[in-house]
């Protein structure tokens, strides 16, 4: 066992920061950001891991891609209640996005973000034409944006997580090493 945390943690430690991630990105460039639950099993303390959306425990991770579902950027795991936005914001997603002028398009967990976070318009009953339009073009471009998170799923040990709560960030950090050499899942 102690290999496999050793694996791992050389991998995580390979994994690019944001910043790192960001690099060659500037105004008029856009990502798409979004999070995820990884699920994982009940534990002792399991209030803050408990997403009240997916009705499961878990932990969740962020995630920054290019427009065609490149992943640039894996988050450190947070408890599964955390919110996308608080989450972002925590790892400093949209600080940084907003210093680099770059374009975040994002899911309407992520309205109030800032300047530079692009989410569709809240659904009304008489919501005008162009509000539509809007948000079916946003949905086609956030689309591709989505391989990522299928790109880290495709990962059997993501799919419920077994071990320590605390170890998952590094897991998912070594996997992004992994994509990032072309090793598929």
């Amino acid at each position: 066992m102690r290999y496999v945390d050793e694996t791992l943690d050389l991998l995580a430690s390979w994994a690019p920061g944001l910043r790192e991630a960001l690099v060659g990105l500037g105004e008029g460039d856009f990502v798409v950001v979004d999070g995820t639950l990884i699920p994982t099993d009940r534990i002792a303390a399991d209030e803050p891991y408990y997403s009240q959306k997916h009705r499961q425990h878990g932990m969740n991770v962020q995630v920054i891609a290019r427009p065609d579902g490149t992943p640039l950027w894996f988050s450190r795991a947070t408890p599964g209640r955390t919110h996308d936005l608080t989450a972002a914001r925590a790892h400093g997603i949209v600080q940084a996005c907003l210093t680099r002028q770059i374009l975040v398009l994002a899911d309407r967990a992520y309205q109030g973000a800032g300047a530079t976070v692009r989410t569709p318009y809240k659904n009304h009953r008489e919501q005008p034409e162009h509000y539509q339009q809007f948000n079916r073009d946003h949905a086609r471009l956030r689309a591709p944006g989505e391989r990522a998170f299928a790109q880290l799923k495709a990962w059997r040990i993501l799919r419920r997580a077994r071990c320590s709560t605390n170890r998952i960030g590094t897991i998912v950090a070594a996997i992004h090493t992994l994509l990032t050499c072309g090793i598929g899942g």
